[in-house]
């Protein structure tokens, strides 16, 4: 009698190890592709991802570098102070986006070029992403709103 329960204990114990480890694999495999890392302008140059890496990058708006295409096609340069990248988008950018303003584009980058899928701007006079802050200090670039 007291084999049959240890028996049954560890059939249960190892149905539950193998329930737990799939479990874990199915939501890996369903997060492979929702997790977008963030780079800066210098990053991207020192080094370049692979062209089928999907990533988000920020910083500011070069002025002067936004040139209109047809149609919803956008081109513009996007900075950390340090280094630059130029950013092809076809879509339709945010209201707020403009020259010297932060912003955060998904996408991949393509022959020296960041193919954006998705452009964020930022939403008020006043609010930076962290990730665009934190890049932009590194640089050296920063400038806090409050201090003007």
């Amino acid at each position: 009698m007291k084999s049959l329960k240890k028996r049954r204990r560890v059939q249960v114990i190892l149905v539950t190890v193998v329930a737990l480890a799939l479990a874990t694999g199915l939501i890996g495999y369903a997060m492979r592709d929702g997790i977008n890392f963030f780079r800066a302008p210098s990053q991207i140059i020192a080094e370049p991802p692979a062209p089928t890496e999907v990533f988000r990058i920020g910083g500011l708006v070069e002025d002067g570098s936004i040139i209109r295409g047809q149609g919803a096609t956008v081109q513009f340069v996007v900075t950390d102070g340090g280094a630059s990248v130029p950013v092809n988008f076809a879509g339709v950018l945010p209201d707020l986006f403009g020259e010297n303003q932060g912003m955060i584009g998904t996408g991949s980058y393509v022959n020296g070029v960041f193919e954006a899928t998705e452009i964020l701007a930022k939403h008020d006079e006043d609010y930076m992403p962290a990730e665009v802050v934190d890049a932009l200090k590194e640089q050296g670039v920063y400038q806090d709103p409050g201090d003007s």
